[in-house]
């Protein structure tokens, strides 16, 4: 299995729905587990100035690999999950080499993920496609293919 799928499967379980009503950032204190964990994990792949703030920002310097002059990049996301629905115990499924039919998901079998109600999926045909079990965030939320810009391909 590819290192950025290993780590994403695993990201996928933290339980990171946010709070609506919390006066607090992040939300919930959830949050602030798997944030602790990627800054320890981008120390332990070399970034020696990884840091969270009070606020759970996580930043890290990449040092570049190249002798020429060239422009620092900045990546930015977010761990928190809709507070619409549960983030804990999220199952992700690897569909491999996926064949471009439906992908009934197990714990929801009316959440259908349908290549033709999806342009961006369709394109996806012959990829591993990850989605949950059908009643948590990264399943349901594939869902709405509206939403779904370009999916990440992943190769072994």
């Amino acid at each position: 299995m590819a290192p950025v799928l290993e780590r994403f499967l695993r990201y996928v379980k933290y339980d990171t729905q946010s709070d609506e009503n919390s006066t607090t950032y992040p939300s919930t204190s959830r949050q602030l587990v798997l944030l602790r964990d990627l800054a320890e994990e981008l120390r332990s792949l070399g970034l020696t100035d990884a840091a969270m703030d009070e606020h759970g920002y996580v930043t890290a310097t990449v040092p570049p690999t190249s002798n020429r002059q060239v422009p620092a990049i900045g990546f930015i996301a977010h761990v928190d999950t809709s507070p619409e629905m549960s983030g804990a115990n999220v199952k992700p499924i690897v569909h491999r080499r996926w064949d471009g039919g439906d992908i009934v998901l197990p714990d929801d079998p009316g959440a259908v993920l349908r290549a033709s109600d999806c342009a961006p999926l369709a394109e996806r045909v012959g990829d591993d496609i990850v989605t949950a079990s059908g009643t948590t965030l990264p399943g349901n939320a594939v869902l709405r293919c509206h939403r779904l810009r370009r999916p990440l391909r992943v190769h072994d």
